[in-house]
């Protein structure tokens, strides 16, 4: 059982754990022993609330297919337990990624007295900047 919130849970049984050889350097230890996790989770056919669900299906992220699958691939660890400690993880930390509703932005104004000090330091600059030049005998 996944606890994604303190209302929402993730049965086991829709999360498929498939274990795989691991990729890269390793030794004749890597080409023996599956290590590595493909983890595989359906969207629509979960039980997650209606809400998730369409936060997870808009999201535009590398790890969710167009067909609502989430394929993770975890193999950063020797050990297959660690692997899929680390793949639940990232598939509990996706989820909760997709229900963060971000602040609404606003478009706001300067005020009269910023734009007032503003143009009153520009003046002074430009008058200490005039000052700099060269001196012009008369």
């Amino acid at each position: 059982m996944l606890i994604i919130s303190n209302s929402v849970t993730l049965p086991d049984s829709e999360v498929e754990l498939t274990a795989i050889r691991a990729q890269g350097a390793g030794g004749q230890h890597v080409n023996k022993t599956s290590t590595a996790i493909h983890l595989r989770f359906d969207i629509k056919a979960s039980s997650l609330p209606e809400y998730y669900k369409q936060r997870l299906l808009v999201m535009n992220h590398h790890l969710i297919t167009a067909d609502g699958l989430v394929i993770i691939k975890a193999q950063e660890y020797r050990s297959q337990e660690l692997n899929r400690e680390a793949a639940l993880t990232r598939l509990v930390a996706l989820i909760r990624e997709a229900t963060v509703v971000e602040k609404v932005r606003r478009p706001t104004k300067p005020t009269k007295a910023s734009k007032t000090r503003r143009l009153d330091s520009k003046t002074r600059k430009a008058g200490t900047k005039a000052l700099r030049g060269k001196i012009r005998q008369i």
